[in-house]
């Protein structure tokens, strides 16, 4: 005979029409629902629903003998200690998996019947009585007061009755914010098996995919996002390595060096310098650089030549007087990803009539990238083999022949200002990012870029993004080419 063990958190909001909740969670105060997962049955009931306060309930009855059955579940399913009745279930990766299955929609920041609740800040209290930490109530501090949450973390002893044994590695936690509750159930979906610093299942590839999805919206400037990268996927290097490079690119901060990111799991060294105003991001930065450049000369119908998971895209969408929007990448996975990012089945007409995903390479001919106004290659050429680069001109300057073309890279000279560096640089030879094949100076850039320019009848000018060292330069080069054709005609219409 077994119990199953219970895990147990509750999401409590106290704004007005606190009942609200339960639109958001795609749950009804009013009845218990229940979910069969192949951990066990999850359980959402409400303890308590009135319009100053209104809690839901998650309550996880793990089955251990059907966990270890599993086919994907880690373990020896012939091993008797899989058996014992006091195994120590807490809210850790199964918790997560209930919290991804029973609540996806809300994780998804979707709410059907109240559209205009979605992504509004609410005040959150989230209660986790027995929360495993490896590294106890200081981890769970550092994981979630840098996300803006009010901490209480207290140990919970070994044995109350034997107070010299010492505390459990079992945290009683709240957390406290005002926060978006799709941003929350993101957080706590990476952090309880982060804490926990183990799963239940099998880590594979798709691991990274989660973490970046879950993550990308808080993850990359978290002062401890190389200790949770390095933990959500069980410390497997190659995973380590490929999610730190992901994140990092998303808002561009320097990864930490490969010792550290593979390493101990001890404090990191704190940053150096004065403390900066919050600013946008670097990425950010060079997303509205681009757009107000193709605001400015008018352009209708854009290319984003390399355009990954559609960051760009989206933002070009959400401007009517863009009329054509087409996203290329030579990846896949990567226009996949866009697709989802872009939420296609769910994109207005107004929107969706106006994109295009194309998979294609930029250093072959392709007619389909032909005769639009704009071309931009943001962040695109860094990663080419120099020996490349004349077939992306030929392809992009020759045969497409957009009226302009807009090209970021990253300033070589400005890395030296990135604090955490590996073996004198950030990956090896010095690059920002693990899959970069050159950075180049200001000088290199712009003897590239006016050599182009020269061959194609193209002018070309230069504008810095980010903030600029009067020594070292900008964080990111700007070249702006502009057909002669598209300059005269300009000229014309300024004359008339």
């Amino acid at each position: 005979m077994r119990n199953n063990a219970r895990v147990y958190l509750t999401i409590t909001s106290t704004a007005p029409l606190a009942t609200d909740l339960g639109y958001l969670l795609h749950k009804h105060p009013g009845r218990a629902q229940s979910v069969n997962l192949p951990v066990g049955t999850a359980h959402v009931f409400y303890p308590e629903a009135s319009p100053d306060r209104c809690t839901a309930a998650l309550l996880l009855e793990v089955d251990p003998i059907g966990l270890v059955r599993g086919k994907r579940f880690a373990g020896d399913g012939f091993s008797l200690s899989q058996y014992v009745n006091d195994r120590p279930y807490a809210a850790s990766s199964m918790l997560a998996v209930a919290l991804g299955a029973v609540f996806r929609t809300a994780m998804a920041g979707r709410c059907t019947a109240r559209p205009d609740l979605a992504g509004t800040a609410l005040p959150l209290t989230i209660r986790i009585p027995a929360l495993p930490s490896r590294g106890g109530s200081d981890l769970v501090h550092r994981f979630f007061a840098p996300l803006g949450w009010t901490v209480q973390a207290d140990p919970i002893p070994l044995d109350p009755q034997v107070p010299e044994w010492g505390h459990s590695r079992y945290v009683d936690t709240t957390l406290a914010a005002t926060i978006p509750l799709d941003l929350a159930l993101s957080q706590l979906y990476v952090l309880l098996p982060v804490l926990d610093d183990a799963k239940h299942y099998w880590v594979t590839e798709d691991e990274v995919d989660k973490l970046v999805r879950a993550g990308h919206a808080w993850l990359p400037g978290h002062p401890e996002r190389d200790l949770i990268t390095r933990r959500y996927v069980a410390h497997q290097k190659s995973l380590v390595l490929s999610a730190v490079g992901r994140l990092a690119e998303i808002d561009d901060q320097p990864p930490e060096s490969l010792d550290n990111a593979v390493g101990s799991d001890s404090a990191p060294v704190e940053p150096t310098g004065p403390a900066a105003t919050p600013m946008p991001g670097l990425a950010e930065q060079r997303r509205s650089a681009v757009l107000a450049e193709l605001r400015a000369v008018g352009a209708s119908r854009v290319i984003d030549l390399g355009c990954g998971e559609g960051t760009l895209v989206r933002m070009l969408l959400q401007d009517a007087a863009f009329s054509e929007v087409v996203g290329v990448d030579v990846s896949a996975r990567a226009l996949e990803l866009a697709e989802r990012r872009l939420q296609l089945e769910r994109m207005p007409d107004s929107q969706r009539n106006r994109l295009r995903l194309l998979q294609s390479s930029l250093t072959y001919l392709d007619d389909r990238l032909a005769g639009f106004d704009a071309a931009v290659l943001m962040e695109v050429i860094e990663h080419l083999d120099p020996g490349r680069l004349p077939s992306l001109e030929r392809s992009v300057f020759e045969h497409a022949q957009p009226r302009m073309v807009l090209v970021t890279t990253p300033n070589a000279e400005y890395n030296v200002r990135y604090e955490r560096i590996w073996h004198g640089g950030l990956w090896h030879g010095g690059f920002r990012h693990p899959d970069h094949r050159f950075e180049w100076t200001r000088a290199e850039f712009s003897e590239w870029a006016d050599a182009v320019a020269g061959r194609h009848g193209y002018a070309v000018r230069y504008a810095a993004i980010g903030g600029v060292d009067p020594d070292l330069g900008p964080p990111t080069q700007l070249a702006v080419f502009t057909s002669a054709d598209s300059a005269r005609s300009a000229t014309t219409k300024e004359t008339s």
